[in-house]
């Protein structure tokens, strides 16, 4: 699982390095959460990750307290969460996650980058047995004992922690991510990031040629400015 995730974060990283993308993404998780739950984050914990994940892109403060004040305007009633699923290139599976205030727009402008892409969209729920939804929390291991971090997560629903370089992931199933966020968060250890991921239950493998194609039609869903998260088969 640890090569599928270092994959895909590398991957994410370098398609959303532009700014005027990222933030209004984030923008609207703080805008649901604070609708959802409130505006103030020590009650919240939900709007608190939200905006800690915002501070690991380096949204301004500004950014993120207009986004936080959206929640109380008309526009924040609007905001749709919404899936969809299909096979893209070479077969390549994907999981489209939106967050839209015109679900019309969003389904026909993901529907036209599955065929020009030379695939389809697929029914909803087609592609669960595919994917599993994971609590995945970020945070640096510097000054901790790691051995300590990992036996009391373990009691939160820890599953795996991974460490790549100075970045610790805490990966646990989706039903335990208010535990896992809470017993680190407990710990005193500063969160980087903290959301539920989908995590492909039997990763595939293509060449590079192919991988060429398929990321040309990852990078276009992701500009899309509706879409929160796009997850795939890829190995």
């Amino acid at each position: 699982m640890g090569r599928a995730f270092e994959y895909r974060r590398a991957s994410k990283e370098k398609r959303w390095d532009k700014m005027s993308k990222v933030f209004p993404k984030i923008g609207k998780a703080i805008t649901m959460a604070a609708k959802e739950g409130g505006d103030d984050p020590n009650s919240n914990s939900k709007l608190r990750l939200a905006i800690q994940n915002a501070k690991s892109e380096n949204m301004p403060k500004e950014n993120i307290d207009n986004a936080i004040k959206r929640a109380s305007g008309t526009d924040a009633a609007d905001i749709t969460e919404v899936d969809y699923e299909g096979k893209g290139p070479h077969g390549v599976m994907v999981w489209v996650e939106c967050a839209t205030d015109n679900t019309n727009r969003s389904v026909a402008n993901i529907k036209t980058i599955f065929n020009k892409s030379g695939g389809e969209m697929l029914n909803s729920g087609s592609l669960n047995f595919l994917f599993e939804r994971k609590a995945v929390v970020e945070f640096l291991t510097e000054g901790l004992d790691m051995e300590d971090v990992e036996l009391t997560l373990m009691d939160a629903g820890l599953e795996e922690l991974e460490i790549v370089g100075e970045k610790a992931y805490a990966y646990g199933e989706f039903t335990q991510f208010g535990a896992l966020t809470s017993a680190v968060e407990e710990m005193k250890i500063e969160i980087s990031k903290a959301n539920p991921q989908r995590i492909s239950t039997n990763p595939q493998d293509f060449t590079e040629d192919q991988m060429s194609e398929i990321e040309e039609f990852l990078d276009k869903l992701e500009d899309d400015e509706d879409v929160q998260a796009v997850y795939t088969n890829i190995s």
